[in-house]
């Protein structure tokens, strides 16, 4: 493995990209020949284009792009798809570039890129070096969060033209409408030697700072050791559907309220067990250990992101 400034000299004086866009996403499909065409604009040598526009097949396709030997890997497209390309470049000597061309774009803000393709696009162009943590469900790895609850539902049914029109907005209502039909569960979390109990609709475990789109607490970051582990709403329906209209319309300058438990490794139970949703796909059942990978991931970040 090269450090950090070899790999981030390496990009900077060889330009050896591949690219990635996945067309399905909100704006990828309007977008790919553009990231094509600045990125060459820029200098960069790309070893191979791929658009995705099936389900399914990203895997596939960002095991291929990897396989050419590029320096850095650009993938536009939603959390889902970053999180599929943080897994293939885990702890490999490639840095990933990211396109937030999706609806919330959780892991594009917590990396300080802007959310407006052209200021994505000068983010790769400058290529800052970044190393930053994975998390890590059973035997998956993630990108930014794991959550039980609502949002495991949610996932599968908020329509594409929602979507389309209200962007991050359209989950929560989503989660709002389909309350009078979901029931509150217990979740108990061992961590540290220590137990603790909630009874909610919904428990999120991020790795970082932002879920749905909005900060949840002040000092998280993508790089803090940390996972932060919290209920959205108490057990009774009225409190998530306060809880998740407030984090729909409230934008940045709502308050933000510390998580109830920071943790590098924790297991998780529910009664009943429940369905996990892992940056917005669902995957596995509970119980399930989830765990902090440190450093894991090599990224090109924003010039705000403080690297630590």
């Amino acid at each position: 493995m090269r450090s950090k400034s070899e790999l981030q000299d390496a990009i900077r004086r060889d330009r050896r990209a591949a690219v990635v866009v996945n067309t399905r996403s909100r704006r990828g499909r309007r977008l790919y020949d553009v990231v094509r065409l600045r990125l060459a604009d820029v200098g960069f040598d790309l070893l191979g284009c791929f658009p995705v526009d099936r389900p399914g097949e990203l895997g596939g396709v960002l095991a291929a792009a990897i396989a050419l030997g590029p320096d850095l890997l650009v993938v536009g497209g939603g959390d889902g798809s970053v999180s599929e390309a943080a897994r293939h470049l885990a702890h490999q000597d490639i840095a990933l570039g990211v396109l937030p061309l999706g609806t919330t774009n959780n892991f594009a803000r917590a990396l300080a890129i802007p959310p407006r393709p052209a200021g994505a696009l000068a983010v790769l162009a400058d290529a800052t070096v970044a190393d930053v943590d994975l998390g890590q469900a059973g035997d998956l790895i993630f990108a930014n969060h794991v959550n039980v609850g609502v949002s495991a539902q949610v996932g599968a049914r908020v329509p594409a033209r929602l979507k389309r029109h209200l962007g991050k907005s359209a989950y929560p209502l989503t989660a709002a409408a389909g309350l009078p039909w979901h029931r509150p569960f217990r979740a108990r979390i061992t961590a540290g030697g220590e137990a603790y109990e909630v009874v909610t609709h919904q428990l999120n475990i991020v790795n970082g700072r932002f879920q749905a789109g909005r900060p949840i607490t002040r000092d998280a970051s993508v790089d803090d050791r940390l996972l932060h582990v919290y209920p959205l709403g108490g057990p009774h329906r009225r409190q998530l559907v306060a809880a998740t209209l407030h984090q729909a319309f409230a934008g940045r300058r709502r308050p933000t309220a510390p998580p109830f438990l920071a943790t590098d490794d924790l297991t998780l139970d529910t009664d009943p067990p429940l369905p996990l949703d892992v940056d917005g796909e669902v995957h596995g059942r509970t119980p399930i250990r989830v765990r902090l990978l440190p450093n894991a991931l090599r990224v090109l970040a924003g010039p705000t992101f403080r690297d630590t």
